[in-house]
């Protein structure tokens, strides 16, 4: 991982994805440089997109009042894009049979890991998931490695996809993505192809759970907190910033949008 201060920032860049816990946030709320660099990236023409294991419910109220073009939550599985005057529009990858009976089957496995897991227990924000179920692991609860470790397994045993987040593990079925994600609110806001001009976009995280953004955007990067994930990382952001969580991304916005005007 190189200094955030070594990219050669390209002039073609279009839009930021970023993830919101530990990166955005600091002590699980965003901080004022945080959102001014939202607004900063913003106003310099930028799309702007927070993707986050968080659940829809969640996002909701941040999706109404933060500058940003959409929120993507749940892994990839439901967008969030306010409408001025008329509210918020919801957008799945799922049709609502599929979310229904989904929902079932992991309200079952969420009941079976607290049972078998000791110490495992729901996220306190699993009342607003529509798509998947979360496990908290570093919000309000710590667990042990091994204990992540059998969550991750159980999930995976029952045909879930699984990741580790910052605070949650968080278990799905289907095949989205924070990736799948991208290419997919992509295309429904702008009609474009995100793989096309995968060299304009920029993305960011904090966590094992962004792996896959990171090995596909060529420029991505982490907040300096990723470090404590990274002999976990197989595959690494290409810079990092020197600060952490908010004060990161606020780094990375004023490097990016300094360098496009050089």
């Amino acid at each position: 991982m190189q200094p955030v201060s070594s990219w050669q920032v390209p002039r073609a860049i279009v839009g930021v994805f970023t993830d919101i816990d530990d990166t955005l946030t600091t002590d699980g709320a965003i901080t004022p440089d945080a959102l001014q660099a939202l607004a900063d990236l913003k106003a310099a023409g930028l799309h702007v997109v927070p993707i986050t294991g968080r659940p829809v419910g969640w996002s909701e109220p941040f999706a109404a009042r933060w500058p940003v073009d959409a929120i993507v939550a749940e892994n990839g599985a439901v967008g969030l894009q306010h409408m001025p005057g008329q509210g918020l529009r919801k957008l799945y990858q799922q049709d609502a049979d599929t979310r229904t009976a989904h929902f079932a089957r992991m309200q079952q496995v969420l009941t079976h890991i607290e049972r078998t897991v000791p110490g495992a227990g729901r996220s306190q924000d699993s009342a607003g998931r529509e798509t998947d179920i979360a496990i908290d692991h570093g919000e309000f609860t710590h667990l042990a490695q091994t204990a992540i470790n059998e969550v991750v397994r159980l999930m995976q045993a029952e045909g879930m996809t699984a990741t580790v987040s910052s605070i949650h593990i968080n278990g799905w079925f289907g095949q989205h993505s924070k990736l799948t994600g991208a290419r997919w609110i992509v295309r429904e806001l702008w009609g474009r192809d995100l793989d096309a001009e995968i060299d304009r976009w920029v993305y960011v995280g904090d966590s094992t759970n962004d792996q896959v953004m990171f090995a596909h955007f060529a420029h991505s990067v982490g907040v300096a907190n990723i470090r404590r994930f990274e002999a976990q990382l197989t595959h690494p952001p290409r810079y990092i910033t020197s600060a952490e969580r908010g004060a990161g991304f606020s780094e990375l916005a004023k490097h990016l949008l300094g360098q496009r005007q050089i």
